[in-house]
């Protein structure tokens, strides 16, 4: 059973970004190689906060998300970087939530 909280949407509104932003970034020109990197990852992530058998835990897989959005938007020059920013910001709140680094009454404490 799935409990629907702030945190997972949090995590579903990121991942569901860097998803998108992979796919555009694979029709686009260039950054190929990338773009399907960024929608595997992308798409483990979003696998992983449903099923508890994937390798690496949701964190490490945010963490790497963030990366390759970060390759990609110094790789990307100034074309659609609004998708990549808003996908790095709010993968970015849910590690900080998530990891107790803030806690947040009724969000995540």
């Amino acid at each position: 059973m799935i409990t629907l909280s702030w945190l997972l949407l949090i995590a579903l509104v990121g991942g569901v970004l860097a998803l998108v932003d992979g796919v555009l970034r694979l029709r686009g020109r260039g950054g190929t190689v990338l773009g399907i990197i960024e929608v595997v990852v992308a798409a483990l992530f979003l696998l992983s906060l449903f099923v508890t058998g994937i390798p690496f835990g949701s964190t490490v897989l945010a963490v790497a998300v963030m990366i390759v959005l970060v390759i990609g938007l110094i790789l990307r020059g100034r074309a659609a970087v609004a998708l990549t920013v808003a996908a790095l910001v709010v993968l970015a709140v849910w590690i900080v939530l998530v990891n107790d680094w803030l806690i947040v009454p009724g969000l995540n404490g």
